[in-house]
């Protein structure tokens, strides 16, 4: 059989080239599979009930996690409190962080402090 097309670089044969209607990717990911970004918003979405007191309150369980980490942060945990520094900065951005000094210095001497922890290991 004499072949009257070019084949090379971008123009593979005929007989190897995708089909009309068909996949390119046949056993690709199937439909309705879901990534790690779906599952994590919905599980973070989901309601728990936690003790508040007396009583018992409903909350997304992103929610409640805010809430152990700033509470942990009041309570004198470091690492908790470099955390809820850090989710502001990123929540509220540079800009609203600056605007009180007072916050601004308290920020800056929790990550020194925790840059003398580290051995500045961290930078």
């Amino acid at each position: 059989m004499k072949k009257n097309y070019p084949v090379g670089y971008g123009r593979p044969p005929v007989e190897h080239r995708f089909k009309r209607g068909q996949s390119g990717n046949i056993s690709g990911r199937p439909k309705g599979v879901r990534n790690f970004t779906s599952d994590l918003r919905e599980e973070l979405a989901e309601l728990v009930s936690i003790k508040d007191g007396d009583s018992s309150v409903e909350l997304t369980r992103q929610r409640a996690i805010v809430k152990a980490v700033v509470n942990a942060a009041l309570e004198g945990d470091q690492r908790a409190a470099t955390l809820v520094f850090g989710w502001s900065s990123r929540a509220f951005g540079d800009a609203e962080m600056e605007s009180d000094p007072d916050d601004q210095a308290i920020a800056e001497a929790s990550a020194e402090r925790q840059r003398k922890r580290d051995g500045g290991r961290h930078g």
